[in-house]
């Protein structure tokens, strides 16, 4: 198994759409690229940190490659700070806790995807950082809140190729 960490805007969504890949084994909502600890209420006060997926995923079933073309399928990769209606630093988008050796994929994946945007990409990398947990009440939300708010199309994962 391996791991990554990616922020998309409102983890909520992000988190069901990865649930839904197959090879995607696990996942958990948190927070990371912030000072420290943090809860939700801090994190909605501008603490610095990004609301986040942590993915964990059997890479014999699902490369990283096909994890970064969903990734894009559902953020607009140029937009600081902003996806869907939602507005503020923790919805960044940033791509966390890969394998060093994965850096210049991810690098030149973000290069060739750089020719279909005229606005730079404006994904944070960064590795090995703390990621914390998000409360209980938000790891599964929109499975235990049917009809919950989410700015990602769900079932546009099988547009993904």
């Amino acid at each position: 198994m391996k791991s990554i960490v990616f922020a998309g805007g409102c983890f909520w969504g992000v988190e069901a759409y990865f649930q839904q890949l197959v090879g995607v084994i696990d996942t958990e909502v948190g927070y990371i690229n912030g000072d420290g600890e943090t809860t939700y209420q801090e994190v909605c006060n501008s603490s610095g940190h990004a609301e986040a997926v942590y993915i964990r995923y059997d890479e014999e079933i699902i490369s990283l490659k096909k994890l970064l073309d969903h990734l894009f399928n559902i953020i607009d990769p140029t937009s600081i700070n902003k996806q869907g209606n939602d507005k503020g630093i923790q919805y960044r988008t940033g791509i966390y806790n890969y394998l060093p050796e994965q850096l210049s994929f991810i690098q030149n994946y973000i290069k060739i995807r750089q020719e279909e945007y005229t606005k730079p990409i404006v994904i944070e990398l960064e590795t090995n950082l703390q990621f914390y947990n998000a409360e209980d009440y938000h790891q599964d939300y929109l499975a235990k809140n049917k009809g919950g708010y989410c700015h990602i199309d769900l079932s546009s994962h099988k547009n993904v190729k």
